[in-house]
């Protein structure tokens, strides 16, 4: 008489994928919801914004003044007071949101990072278990899934991470590399 050891087959309600592939669509809809909203076109659009974006705020309240104050200032009705007055409030409400974006894509990666730990912990824990049991004679047909796991655990993959070293520095022409052991005296 043989037994059959049948693992029953579930599949969650709703998948995790579909699940965040749902919250990206939502976030992405976010940006047509925020004015002003800009997408830089390279890398360094952040480093040529930065001066004068890092600006007090007291700066640019003065300079608003001087310009309603002064119509010489205004550039030709390009840039008004009240145009520099809303941009600074748009800053002032809308900064406290990129933060908690920040720190929303911090809380997730951690709780991927937590994920991954436990599916991790929870394979060393039936690693170690099964390894105990291929050794026992009613168990040993764990043998083979205890050799593929070791197999998947030495990975070329794995291998390469560990192994990094740094490169041996060249020796400067005219010298001699220094000794690997020290001289005996």
């Amino acid at each position: 008489m043989s037994i059959e050891n049948e693992v029953p087959v579930t599949t969650p309600a709703t998948s995790h994928k579909a699940a965040a592939a749902t919250i990206i669509d939502e976030i992405r809809g976010l940006k047509d919801r925020i004015p002003h909203f800009v997408i830089p076109e390279s890398k360094a659009a952040r480093q040529r914004l930065a001066r004068a974006a890092s600006l007090p705020p007291e700066f640019i309240d003065l300079t608003s003044m001087a310009t309603r104050n002064n119509e010489d200032l205004a550039r030709g009705g390009k840039s008004g007071p009240d145009e520099t007055e809303d941009l600074n409030r748009y800053a002032e409400a809308y900064g406290p949101l990129a933060d908690e974006l920040e720190a929303m894509a911090l809380f997730v990666r951690h709780s991927v990072r937590v994920a991954k730990n436990l599916a991790g912990s929870n394979a060393l824990m039936t690693y170690a278990m099964a390894q105990r049991l291929a050794k026992r004679p009613e168990t040993a047909s764990l043998a083979p899934h205890v050799e593929d796991m070791r197999r998947a655990l030495a990975s070329p993959r794995r291998k390469a991470k560990a192994k990094q070293v740094p490169a041996p520095v060249p020796a400067t022409p005219g010298t001699s590399p220094a000794p690997a052991t020290p001289p005996k005296q």
